[in-house]
């Protein structure tokens, strides 16, 4: 028995029987439709009393029929085939429509989303007659043929100012109202091939390195958030996906009291998501907030391609610049921690070992192995991170003994913690302007005046990974070895990017990090970095907000010997 989509419900068994001998018709390829097949469905329509749908592949054979409009037929993205954002899906889709109009943005967007190539909406009437056995027969009264236009340009302006799904002339191409014949004659073949030469030609014009994922990025502008938060969240999520390795192809954003329990964003936005994706050739999408396995899920079968969320690109960049056996071994530990639970939710969907009708059996054994797999991973990994812990102990212990004191270089991701250490001790920590740059701490000897005598005085300044507003969970608890570094120091020097617009709300992110700390940190210097690159207001703002910090720029060497002296007062206060 053939599969018919869409509303079934009230249909009669011979009219069921009708619809399922479509799955029969075939017609040539180079033909949208014949007359025949088009008044078949005019006549089964007007029968059932409801729109009609038949999708064909190249070779003109029904793969799919359903009985509603194109919208509530449609095929889930993920079952459609992948080409690329310089091609068709290759299926086009014979409508029905029971009034005199041309096709709506509706069935625009639906023939956007899949990517069809061509969409023909047959307006059917009644013909006054009736069948044998009652029932009306209706014949195609005019036809409209639709099909995409490759405009991603224009599609990404109006976007960017706050475009609809209802836009669909932006598009996509309607023809005038033409008879069965005319139809007929319009040559199936050159016109795909001109439509995807179009695709070719605007896909070459913004062509991204096969090597990066072409990424389009969603934000939620919650109540809790004002806009200049909102706006920096965003930004720093494309800093983040550009550090991952992904070029950013659009940004879509919605304003909403609450997110949305399934999907985060509303409907009609997930549709506006999967079309720019599909438009744009993206291949990843990219969320401004952490998602349950549930909503990811959701998303991905209404949009089409992998979804993720922040939390995921954070990982990836730390396991892409985890270097030390140490830092890899702790990357890899928070991966595993933040998988096992979407493993899991995956796992409930999935499996069939919950007991009960219908569930005993081998059920889904590859998953629970997984599972269990991950599980032993973890607790060796855990295992080996105390290891480490205890290690760094002993170091710490052994300096301790030497009576060295220590300070903790901490700060926002990218604020310039590694170029200072350079420009204090002559180091060569590797350094750029990314966020997350190095991840493993580094301690080197710092030379300082004594705070009372003034002679040169032993410090040990250890750069520590940078902090980021929101750390994901799995990674303090990973990275918990290299931040006791940050605990254990005698003092802090809370370094700052004066530069940044959001330095203040780095700052907070920084000091609520430090306060999940399960020993309180000693007393922290405030240092401001980047003096050269800000104006003289913003300076007059941070010196009235924090008036005992130091302000220098570590890549000209400016203030350094005022920081000096002010560390030397800080340790001779933390250690009184």
């Amino acid at each position: 028995m053939e599969t018919i989509f869409g509303n079934v419900q009230g249909l009669k068994t011979s009219q069921l029987k009708q619809i399922e001998r479509l799955y029969h018709q075939r017609i040539s390829g180079n033909i949208i439709t014949t007359p025949e097949f088009a008044q078949r469905l005019a006549a089964i329509s007007t029968d059932i009393n409801q729109p009609l749908c038949a999708y064909l592949n190249r070779r003109g054979q029904v793969i799919r029929v359903g009985v509603g409009t194109p919208r509530q037929t449609q095929i889930p993205p993920l079952e459609l085939p992948r080409y690329g954002a310089e091609r068709l899906s290759g299926i086009r889709c014979i409508s029905t429509h029971l009034k005199a109009e041309p096709p709506n943005d509706a069935a625009l967007t639906a023939m956007a989303l899949q990517r069809l190539d061509a969409l023909v909406v047959l307006n059917v009437t009644a013909s006054g007659f009736t069948k044998r056995g009652g029932g009306a027969t209706g014949y195609v009264k005019e036809a409209y043929l639709a099909h995409l236009v490759a405009n991603t340009q224009q599609l990404a302006l109006t976007q960017s100012g706050g475009m609809t799904i209802a836009d669909a002339s932006s598009y996509a191409h309607v023809s005038p109202p033409l008879n069965l014949d005319t139809l007929e004659d319009q040559n199936f073949f050159d016109l795909v091939e001109s439509i995807e030469e179009e695709f070719r030609r605007e896909y070459v014009a913004q062509e991204v390195d096969a090597d990066h994922d072409r990424v389009v990025i969603v934000g939620l502008h919650t109540d809790d958030m004002n806009d200049q938060e909102y706006q920096d969240t965003i930004a720093e999520l494309a800093r983040l996906v550009d550090t991952a390795g992904g070029v950013v192809l659009q940004t879509l954003q919605q304003k909403r009291s609450r997110i949305h329990p399934q999907t985060v964003i509303g409907e009609g936005k997930v549709q506006e998501v999967a079309l720019t994706a599909q438009t744009l050739g993206a291949n990843l999408v990219v969320f401004d907030r952490d998602l349950s396995p549930a909503q990811v899920r959701n998303l991905e079968a209404q949009i089409g391609i992998r979804v993720v969320d922040r939390t995921e690109v954070i990982l990836d960049i730390f396991a892409q610049r985890a270097q030390s056996g140490a830092g890899k071994l702790q990357v890899e530990l928070a991966q595993l921690e933040y998988m096992l639970p979407r493993l899991t939710g995956r796992g409930q969907a999935m499996s069939r070992l919950g007991g009960g009708i219908g569930t005993r059996g081998p059920g889904e054994t590859k998953l629970e192995t997984e599972r269990r797999g991950i599980q032993k991973r973890i607790s060796r990994l855990q295992q080996e991170v105390n290891q480490l812990q205890a290690h760094r102990c002993r170091l710490r212990q052994r300096r301790q003994h030497r009576d060295v004191p220590s300070v903790a270089l901490v700060g926002y991701t990218n604020a310039g913690k590694s170029t200072l250490l350079n420009a204090l001790t002559n180091a060569t920590v590797y350094t750029a302007d990314q966020l997350f740059a190095t991840l493993d701490p580094t301690t080197r000897r710092l030379i300082i005046p004594h705070a009372e005598t003034g002679q040169p005085q032993e410090t040990l300044i250890t750069d520590t990974v940078g902090f980021i507003h929101e750390l994901p969970p799995s990674l303090i608890d990973a990275f918990r070895a290299t931040l006791e570094e940050v605990t254990e120091a005698d003092a802090l020097l809370h370094l700052v990017d004066l530069s940044h617009p959001a330095w203040l709300s780095h700052i907070r992110a920084v000091r609520d990090i430090l306060a999940q700390m399960p020993i309180t940190p000693g007393p922290a210097l405030v240092a401001f970095n980047k003096i050269d690159q800000v104006s003289s207001e913003t300076l007059a703002l941070a010196r009235e907000e924090f008036p005992l910090a130091v302000f220098i720029s570590a890549s000209e060497r400016l203030g350094l010997e005022t920081l000096r002296q002010r560390l030397s007062l800080l340790i001779e206060y933390a250690r009184q």
